[in-house]
């Protein structure tokens, strides 16, 4: 709204006081640009020959944006990124204290040190969210961007110091380093490691990649469907995967011989009660307070280590009966080891197991999101079995359905109000087939680039189609204008193409260099920035060639299907010619 009213105001205010007297009337174009408009109007009296050609051309590039969507790679947020800091987490076998965990830890910190770049370890043990203390979660920090990647500052500092060959030499990405720690971590297979970028924000469902649940009844069935998963996920194309559900934590049970209690007087309910107590212990029993300090502390109550930390010990502790005796616990029952699940989720009031992993180099998240649920479909599970996606893969199809709703959302308001403007239903139809256009070529520049079509990439696509439906009502707007004066439309389409080229080439021209800093810049998460420029720049360079044809040549076909139609409407009705003895008595 502000750079209307500047064009309404200020901009031909200063074209009146800053342009010279001959500029401002015109002057003869020469050069170089005279030979781009000659050039351009034999290349478009060649297309209006053969319209019906560029037409076909038009359909299939249009029809190629089918497989140019399925050949880029899709994801919420860029993952790729390098800034210079990720993260690590380690998860060793249910059972394990925090001294063996504190152990394990200062190995592989020891192993991870000697990665290059790497510059800060910081590693928490035991602090997750759920107090497990066989987890461990690591920060790493490594060297800053611009001293191992290319930059022009790098190679600026470099070409001072009379080497700029070396801001070519030694250079290195995060993914590199995190690949090597993936392989320094393989030499601990006894744990469970996922390397991962620091996220952006957080979206639900843990910080990885990918968050794929199987919801049903049976923990057993849950647990082996998912560790069926997660042996396969290598060639499933995603790495450092892991399950929420593990059976794997140790146990003891004490199956009670009920009958023997029963003869004894001992209810299994006294039984499940004392243990309680004295092993897990009562947290609070009483309040205590501290006079001298005026505080209050809750009492808890339990038995010492040493009577409660091997299964003998416990098997010697003493129950209540019904009369009042105390009654040794290996006398009414047993302890039998187990294992048991060290956490149960629940969705949707179901047993679920989540498979968390981050996607391998190469792949996207949304095909390998379809490749697990491939990979489930082949397992051929029951039918109280289903799948759900969560975190970043749920986001994803929800942010590209409402995308596809923006877009169509998008075709419609432009058309109403072009429609308005030119005060027709066809003209709008012609500048706005520029759209299509422009996707496929704007799909393969991510796919020419190496990067993904994602949030950010999304939102370029909607800027790129406020840009290239503005040269489309250019050449539209100004062929209606001298055929209004006239001028027969071939000659008007020709002539005002011609003249149109001049801005639509300085618009085009502009907006790439604009975009360009965005497009080569470097530095920390420069990969979430790129996708934007690619997109804008891709689509924009690589379909103006064929929007500069093929819009007149839309423009002209429809104007004959129009005539064609007015025609049909305007036809006389035939009416049968009078007879003789009719016409005598007429007159």
């Amino acid at each position: 709204m502000v750079s209307l009213l500047v064009s309404f105001t200020l901009t031909p205010t200063m074209s009146a006081r800053l342009l010279a007297r001959e500029t401002a009337h015109g002057a003869a174009r020469s050069g170089f640009q005279t030979r781009i408009e000659s050039l351009y109007s034999r290349l478009l009296a060649g297309a209006l020959r053969w319209r019906w050609a560029v037409l076909l051309l038009g359909v299939v590039t249009i029809v190629a944006s089918a497989p140019a969507y399925r050949a880029v790679r899709q994801e919420y947020l860029p993952t790729d990124v390098d800034e210079a800091e990720f993260e690590i987490n380690v998860t060793a076998p249910e059972g394990a204290s925090l001294a063996a965990m504190d152990e394990v830890v200062r190995q592989v910190e020891h192993e991870l040190a000697s990665v290059r770049g790497v510059r800060t370890l910081q590693t928490n043990v035991g602090g997750s969210f759920l107090g497990q203390v066989n987890q461990a979660s690591m920060y790493v920090r490594i060297a800053p961007h611009g001293s191992r990647r290319f930059s022009l500052e790098r190679l600026l500092e470099e070409t001072l110091h009379g080497r700029p060959w070396g801001a070519f030499e030694g250079n290195y990405s995060q993914r590199d380093v995190m690949s090597e720690m993936r392989r320094k971590l393989a030499r601990f297979p006894e744990l469970r490691c996922s390397v991962r970028n620091a996220p952006s924000f957080n979206i639900g469902g843990g910080n990885s990649e990918i968050d794929f649940s199987i919801l049903g009844p049976d923990l057993l069935a849950l647990a082996r469907h998912a560790e069926a998963l997660r042996v396969r996920s290598k060639d499933l194309g995603i790495i450092d995967a892991d399950t929420t559900l593990k059976l794997d934590k140790p146990e003891l049970r004490a199956v009670v011989d009920r009958e023997r209690a029963a003869d004894m007087g001992v209810a299994v309910s006294d039984v499940s009660s004392a243990l309680r107590l004295m092993v897990g212990g009562e947290e609070r029993v009483t309040r205590y307070r501290d006079r001298s300090l005026d505080e209050d502390y809750d009492v808890e109550l339990r038995l010492e280590r040493t009577d409660r930390s091997t299964a003998e010990g416990v098997e010697e502790l003493w129950v209540p009966s019904a009369d009042g005796d105390l009654v040794r616990l290996d006398e009414v029952a047993r302890l039998e080891p187990s294992i048991a699940a060290s956490r149960i989720d629940r969705m949707d009031r179901q047993r679920q197991v989540s498979l968390r992993a981050q996607i391998a180099p190469g792949y996207g998240l949304a095909d390998r999101i379809q490749a697990l649920r491939d990979a489930v479909r082949a397992m051929d599970l029951s039918p109280e079995y289903s799948t759900r996606v969560s975190g970043r893969g749920r986001e994803l199809e929800r942010t590209f359905r409402e995308f596809l709703w923006a877009f169509l959302l998008s075709f419609v308001l432009m058309y109403v109000i072009l429609a308005a403007q030119f005060e027709s239903l066809v003209h709008p139809f012609t500048i706005l087939l520029s759209l299509p256009l422009s996707v496929p070529f704007a799909l393969f520049s991510l796919w020419a680039t190496g990067n993904t079509l994602n949030l950010y990439s999304a939102l370029g696509i909607l800027v790129l189609f406020g840009v290239v439906k503005k040269n489309a009502i250019l050449q539209i707007d100004h062929t209606n204008q001298l055929r209004e004066r006239g001028m027969e439309r071939r000659a008007a389409i020709l002539q005002a193409n011609r003249d149109r080229l001049r801005p639509i080439l300085m618009t085009t021209l502009t907006l790439v260099a604009g975009m360009l800093p965005l497009w080569l810049g470097s530095g920390p998460g420069a990969e979430e920035r790129r996708s934007v420029a690619v997109v804008v720049i891709g689509g924009q360079s690589l379909a103006l060639l064929l929007t500069l044809v093929l819009t007149p040549v839309v423009y002209e076909t429809l104007d004959d299907l129009g005539g064609l139609l007015r025609r049909r409407r305007s036809v006389p009705v035939a009416v049968p010619a009078a007879s003789p003895e009719t016409s005598e008595v007429g007159a």
